[in-house]
């Protein structure tokens, strides 16, 4: 009994008939003088799983064999016999009466109420064999549609082909262990392909709007300091929501749907966190896409902060602790509660895995609820802040110059914001339209593939009712979009001029032509201060140190001095630091030959002593020279050693 029990378990995902023959797999009819069967049965039912569960509960009449043809009835009824391809063996009239007159008091007795399905004056007559015996009638096999009973509300049946395996999660339509088709449910082939395209340019250009916007904020980090720090963080998250967007562009479907694992299914939507790669794929753009919004938030929080209590950018900077917390905290949270409840959804259009794509309940409190309230918040401070900078430029409406500037701040953040709000509000129109008319494009699928499933067509008769591709078009654009407005921050002269020297500076320098370079400005400066300190006088010892150092560097000094072409305002530190102690020294020696001049002018009589004496010193001069000499030549080699080691730009 117990493999009786399990067997309508096991074959649950082969349980819905292609309108052909299959074998009986029922525990209770195994018995009957036929082992295939066929659904929809009589009842409407189009699984024999179902139609087992409602059997069970007319077995105490079979086991009680209150009629002798109790237990062939109800399987006729419940499992009909099939008996060709295109006809079906139910029970007849007189046989029902027959049974339900003899198993009346039972009935009575145990509760059970005939269901309106079976009533007898709905059966057909029963015709009599050549024996005499009554056969129930053969009936052709016709669709659920035609069927009188149509009308019902029978809900939606999941078909064969897109049956999944218990326990995964999956749910479309209402039907448990079931999945949407791989395959657009509203738009042609060639309809997808382009949208895919598409997203896959838009996801391009937002991506590299947002890392440009990156960029620019590591090339001058202190230039963007609260109140306007939000705006990188808020540029990182959709750089990082367009990188999902085009590694799905990339992947195709290979991440949001799952291959046909039987044959006679079609592919499948993925469902639930079985997937590693869509599950990775959806925490990524989830959270990052919150994460975004929250952003935005608190920059319009740090704006109001600036603007209402004028808090300076200090004590904003104080409260980046709480920022953060809840900026990456409250994407996480829903992040975690998603995956928990097992919300996931592969997208076939984008490639990408969301949530909220085929479960209108996630749409609306994890998608629709998060953005409009963004919306409500944000939009409230910075009206907020707005009037308290109006406020502010009416203070100071004397200082025309800073009136002008607060003017152009206000502006700004006008445009910045419009540029942020329009998008958004655009998408939550595309997520209202389309809850609003989600039902009504399922009804329309389901009427347009019922007899292709072998499913029951729904009973409402409405117009068919097909989405527009621009309406999806448009909402991955708003989506990707949004984080372009974060370009329009960072533009400006400002950012040209910074990445104008970044470039300027990361341009490769050769060290030793480098060193060699301020070494012969530094002395071409040096010779032109002394030339002008002693433009009266003929001598001129240091023009001769002079020379011998621009000798030791192999430039020459024997001209006038001009100043190089490539003379560049850095070199300038690095001239006064290496070359002053020389011109003290050059100027003390001019200064000591004036005094003995003037002294042998004082002493008439003594020009022998004043010529010994002057040879003296011109020879103790000369070695004096000569150490000077040694000991600049000393330095200088030095000196260009050390700037042969040092790295390139110091």
């Amino acid at each position: 009994q117990q493999q009786f029990i399990f067997l309508p378990h096991c074959f649950s995902c082969l349980a819905h008939s292609l309108f052909t023959c299959e074998p009986v797999r029922v525990q209770w009819c195994h018995g009957m003088p036929y082992n295939m069967t066929f659904f929809p049965n009589m009842l409407e039912h189009y699984d024999q799983d179902i139609a087992a569960s409602k059997m069970q509960h007319f077995m105490p009449l079979a086991n009680l064999r209150c009629s002798p043809d109790v237990h062939l009835f109800l399987c006729q009824a419940f499992v009909p016999e099939c008996t060709e391809q295109t006809r079906v063996l139910r029970p007849c009239r007189a046989q029902c009466e027959r049974v339900l007159s003899d198993c009346a008091a039972n009935m009575q007795t145990f509760g059970i109420t005939w269901p309106p399905e079976l009533q007898c004056d709905r059966l057909e007559p029963c015709k009599t064999s050549v024996h005499g015996s009554e056969v129930p009638p053969l009936k052709d096999i016709t669709t659920p549609k035609s069927s009188p009973s149509a009308s019902r509300d029978l809900g939606f049946w999941c078909p064969l082909q897109l049956k999944t395996r218990p326990g995964q999660g999956s749910a479309f339509l209402g039907a448990q262990d079931c999945a949407p088709p791989c395959e657009n449910m509203y738009f042609k082939v060639h309809e997808i392909e382009f949208a895919k395209t598409f997203i896959g340019i838009c996801s391009i250009v937002c991506l590299c709007a947002t890392l440009f916007t990156f960029l620019t904020f590591l090339i001058d980090v202190k230039r963007f300091r609260y109140p306007e720090r939000p705006i990188i963080f808020y540029a990182v998250c959709y750089s990082l929501v367009s990188l999902i967007y085009f590694i799905g562009f990339l992947l195709g479907n290979e991440a949001a749907c799952n291959k046909a694992s039987q044959p006679g299914t079609v592919s499948t939507v993925v469902q639930g966190s079985q997937s590693k790669v869509c599950t990775l794929l959806f925490m990524m753009l989830y959270f990052f896409s919150t994460a975004g919004m929250v952003w935005w938030v608190i920059l319009t929080i740090t704006w109001f902060l600036a603007a209402g209590p004028k808090w300076s950018c200090e004590a904003i900077e104080k409260k980046a602790v709480w920022f953060h917390a809840s900026a990456w905290g409250i994407p996480g949270s829903l992040t975690v509660m998603l995956l928990a409840l097992n919300k996931v959804e592969g997208d076939g259009i984008s490639g990408v895995c969301f949530v909220g794509l085929y479960d209108l309940a996630a749409l609306r409190w994890f998608v629709l609820a998060p953005q409009a309230l963004g919306v409500v918040v944000g939009l409230s401070l910075l009206l907020a802040g707005i009037v308290s900078l109006n406020h502010v430029r009416q203070v100071i409406q004397h200082d025309e110059r800073n009136q002008e500037k607060l003017k152009k701040f206000m502006i700004r953040i006008g445009v910045f914001s419009g540029l942020y709000l329009l998008p958004l509000l655009i998408l939550l129109a595309c997520y209202v339209y389309e809850q609003a008319h989600r039902s009504a494009w399922e009804n329309t699928w389901i009427n347009e593939r019922c007899q292709e499933y072998s499913i029951p067509c729904s009973y409402r008769k409405t117009d068919p009712s097909h989405p527009d591709l621009s309406l999806f078009l448009i909402k991955y654009l708003m989506t990707l979009i949004v984080g372009i407005s974060a370009v329009f921050w960072v533009s400006s002269k400002k950012t040209c001029s910074e990445w104008a020297f970044f470039f300027k500076r990361t341009r490769k320098k050769d060290p030793i032509s480098e060193s060699r370079r301020v070494l012969q400005e530094s002395c071409e400066f040096f010779l032109k201060h002394n030339n002008r300190m002693h433009k009266n006088k003929h001598y001129k010892p240091s023009s001769h140190k002079l020379k011998v150092i621009s000798k030791s560097m192999g430039t020459n000094t024997g001209g006038p001095a001009t100043p190089t072409s490539n003379h560049d305002d850095s070199s300038a530190p690095i001239t006064c630091s290496n070359h002053y102690m020389p011109a003290h020294a050059s100027g003390s020696e001019p200064q000591a030959s004036s005094e003995t001049s003037a002294r042998e002018q004082r002493e008439p009589g003594g020009s022998g002593r004043g010529s010994s004496r002057g040879s003296k010193e011109q020879s103790g001069g000369l070695q004096v020279e000569r150490r000077s000499k040694a000991g600049s030549s000393s330095r200088v080699s030095s000196r260009t050693e050390s700037l042969r080691r040092a790295p390139d730009g110091r």
